[in-house]
């Protein structure tokens, strides 16, 4: 119950309020879904979507690069979905969730949790529109079939939205053997052939399909600038090669909706929950001004 208290508190992603906080006229709903129940190494992403929404308080609202102020679309936060259930009964649940959200025509910004609650809003999307892909950031593959005994595990995120649309991955730089005859290489994108260069930025865009839904691994990231994540690995993203391709992805195609998963806040560095809720608020800016939304 400490999570549900402190998000009351804290309850607007932005410190907005009024009008452009009520969800019949927010275009914009930020859906927290703190699950942490399969995470193999460092937990407590858990605590990331109150990280965030705590940092996104000491955002700027104007936004310098688009010359624009995405607020004024209206952001609604809901009351996180809190569960102690199992993966398959969370997934279940929070797709539950974004369909309704998606039938009342709002775009979903998603906030884990370990990356497994990923699964069930690319699953409403993927049912919602056609001629659909799911872009994939992140530092790890993501696609065992089977992990510690749950085919629902953060580890397996992508082989069960891989089920329901062709999927592209970037920044990847961990995974398992078994994992191999699973990648699709026309569409992953390794960080250690990506980092520093944006002559990749045209081709990852173009292999997909015209409608995208993305979910992002905070770990994608290099540690140096994003160290809390439960599973860091060295050699990731930078900051500026990151907002190039999504603001490239926005203005070439039509992103319908978007998750980032697996901050781990830690209790004396808060660089990373503001990183990552100045990402929201960047790709945001990118959708909403790219598209005249």
């Amino acid at each position: 119950m400490r999570y549900i208290q402190n998000l009351k508190k804290y309850r607007n992603f932005g410190d907005i309020s009024g009008s452009l906080t009520e969800l019949d006229s927010a275009r914009i709903v930020i859906l927290p879904i703190p699950y942490d129940k399969t995470s193999t190494w460092i937990k407590g992403a858990d605590n990331g979507p109150l990280a965030i929404l705590e940092a996104s308080r000491a955002l700027e609202l104007y936004d310098i690069e688009t010359d624009y102020e995405v607020y004024k679309h209206g952001i609604y936060t809901c009351q996180p979905i809190v569960t102690d259930s199992s993966p398959e009964e969370m997934v279940r649940e929070v797709k539950k969730t974004v369909l309704g959200l998606l039938e009342d025509e709002k775009f979903v910004v998603t906030l884990g949790g370990e990356h497994s609650v990923s699964i069930g809003a690319a699953q409403a999307y993927a049912d919602q529109f056609d001629d659909i892909s799911v872009l994939q950031l992140d530092a790890h593959s993501d696609l065992r079939d089977e992990y510690e005994g749950s085919r629902y595990n953060h580890a397996c995120a992508m082989a069960r939205i891989s089920e329901i649309a062709p999927i592209a991955q970037v920044g990847i730089r961990s995974m398992d053997s078994s994992e191999k005859s699973k990648l699709d290489s026309k569409n992953v994108f390794f960080a250690r052939d990506i980092c520093g260069k944006d002559d990749w930025i045209d081709k990852a865009v173009g292999c997909l399909k015209p409608n995208v839904y993305v979910t992002i691994d905070l770990d994608m990231f290099d540690p140096s600038i994003m160290p809390a994540t439960g599973t860091p690995e060295p050699g990731g993203l930078d900051w500026y090669s990151v907002l190039r391709f999504l603001k490239s992805l926005s203005e070439n195609k039509n992103v319908v909706g978007f998750d980032i998963a697996e901050l781990c806040p830690m209790k004396d560095n808060k660089i990373s929950d503001f990183t990552a809720a100045k990402l929201v608020y960047k790709f945001l800016s990118y959708v909403f001004k790219t598209k005249g939304k």
